[in-house]
């Protein structure tokens, strides 16, 4: 009998916990101090549990749900081992632990709250404000404006030194792809500024929205336990926002990962208004034109050109197609082809032809603050996924795309608009297409040095490797 009524008790206790809400477990706080003669609140002097802290053990980098009943609500960290629980209350989770495993001391995630349980009292100390700034790290105004020219280092609880805004982010399974690609977001000013300060997007609801601000602020923190961070909390976010078509067990393309979490920032941030702008839009929209020639896709059956002019967040490049045949040399030469040919593709006179599309010239209107291109690499054909090796060669600093690219001036006969870019984020895919990894180069502003990031290893690298290696995804900042 005692066997079968186990479960049913377990359901009960259950239930209890989730209807356990703040104000009947600060009201049996109060019960319970007054019973034990004690006061609700203590300072930390008089806690004789706060030497068992071990910071070591705390990692706030996961989702916030109970270790055991995994519901989120009312969830407490034990600062001791580092599990999460919930409740506080005589039958919950969080006080069935401190009592088996004598832990006693206990945050509460939702505001960092301390208490000392079983004794059911709150626990006041200035000792606590870095694990608070772990939790929930926050950047001041003074701190903000002194990014770019503190190239200090900070150390971890392990004795370890890190750079704050290059960690290493975990890979749990297979997502190097969105490892990346946080990375290169990371790197790029004014998407860290306004995902910094907290207050910036306070009054957004998306979830989406708060876990990648979250992030950005852990990778930025100079105060951190650890010098690495798990985009896990993120991930899970991801998984739910892109109804599972991104997920941790399985790799996908940086690119199509960027340009979703693009617009999916920018749609939760203007509450779905696309034509809104957001920081997502000052960044990285440009403007370009497309003529469709007259009798070609849509403007087939139309006797003159159709003329669009469109947004874009990046554009694609097209590389030329690997030669079939070895050399005399009888090997098959990797070939190379300078950034400012394949950027003809945008001249205005340069025709593309394609059964689907038709015959289209392309212009560009307006450059972005920030230019993200895309190589074309993987072509698919009826049978596998080929990749073409053709390295492209490119200037890291002060490159001036109107050599190659016409820009008109915002308003006709005014001045032109500048247009020279420096790279601050190259992302390169090594191996075979449909397997391999993705890793990337970042140029860290405060040393003017450049670094080699894959999941948590991190090399500084001279700017010449950065240019031979195989480019995917390339961010650059407009030089003004």
């Amino acid at each position: 009998a005692v066997v079968a009524g186990a479960p049913a008790r377990e359901e009960k206790v259950a239930v209890e916990v989730e209807e356990q809400g703040e104000d009947s477990e600060e009201e049996e706080l109060r019960r319970v101090a007054r019973r034990a003669g004690g006061p609700a609140v203590r300072k930390g002097a008089d806690c004789p549990y706060l030497d068992t802290i071990s910071r070591q053990n705390l990692d706030f980098d996961f989702e916030k749900c109970c270790s055991v009943s995994l519901s989120p609500v009312n969830v407490y960290a034990c600062l001791v081992c580092g599990k999460y629980f919930q409740g506080r209350g005589p039958k919950t989770h969080a006080y069935t632990h401190a009592l088996e495993a004598r832990h006693h001391i206990f945050m509460k995630l939702d505001d960092g709250k301390v208490y000392c349980l079983p004794d059911m009292y709150e626990v006041v100390d200035r000792t606590f404000g870095d694990i608070r700034h772990v939790l929930n790290p926050i950047m001041t105004p003074h701190e903000l404006a002194n990014l770019e020219k503190d190239h200090k280092w900070a150390r971890a609880v392990d004795g370890h030194d890190y750079m704050p805004g290059l960690v290493g982010l975990n890979n749990m399974k297979q997502n190097d792809y969105a490892n990346v690609v946080i990375q290169v977001l990371a790197r790029v000013r004014h998407v860290r500024d306004f995902f910094l300060m907290a207050k910036n997007y306070a009054d957004c609801s998306s979830r989406l929205v708060k876990a990648f601000g979250e992030l950005i602020r852990k990778i930025w923190n100079p105060r951190a336990f650890k010098g690495q961070v798990s985009p896990h909390e993120f991930m899970q976010e991801v998984i739910k926002a892109s109804n599972k078509r991104f997920l941790i067990e399985a790799q996908s393309d940086p690119i199509d990962f960027a340009s979703w979490l693009l617009n999916a920032l920018h749609l939760d941030l203007t509450g779905g208004k696309r034509k809104k702008a957001s920081i997502i839009t000052k960044c990285f929209q440009g403007k370009l034109r497309i003529t469709t020639e007259a009798g070609t896709g849509k403007a087939k059956g139309m006797t003159e050109d159709l003329v669009d002019e469109v947004p874009f967040l990046l554009l694609g490049l097209d590389l030329p197609a690997t030669p079939l045949f070895q050399d005399n040399m009888e090997r098959n030469a990797i070939p190379q082809v300078p950034l400012a040919v394949i950027m003809q593709k945008f001249d205005g006179s340069t025709v593309e032809d394609t059964p689907k599309m038709g015959r289209r010239r392309f212009s560009v209107l307006r450059l972005p603050r920030y230019l993200v291109l895309h190589m074309k690499r993987f072509s698919k054909n009826n049978f596998f996924i080929e990749k073409n090796p053709t390295i492209v060669n490119f200037l890291v600093k002060n490159w001036e795309v109107r050599d190659s690219v016409p820009v008109p001036p915002a308003e006709p006969g005014g001045q032109l608009p500048p247009s020279k870019y420096n790279l601050i984020a190259n992302v390169c895919h090594d191996g075979k297409a449909g397997e391999g990894v993705y890793r990337c180069h970042i140029h860290r502003a405060a040393e003017d040095l450049w670094y080699e990031v894959q999941d948590l290893s991190l090399v500084e690298v001279l700017p010449q490797m950065v240019a031979l290696s195989e480019t995917y995804m390339q961010v650059y900042e407009l030089h003004k």
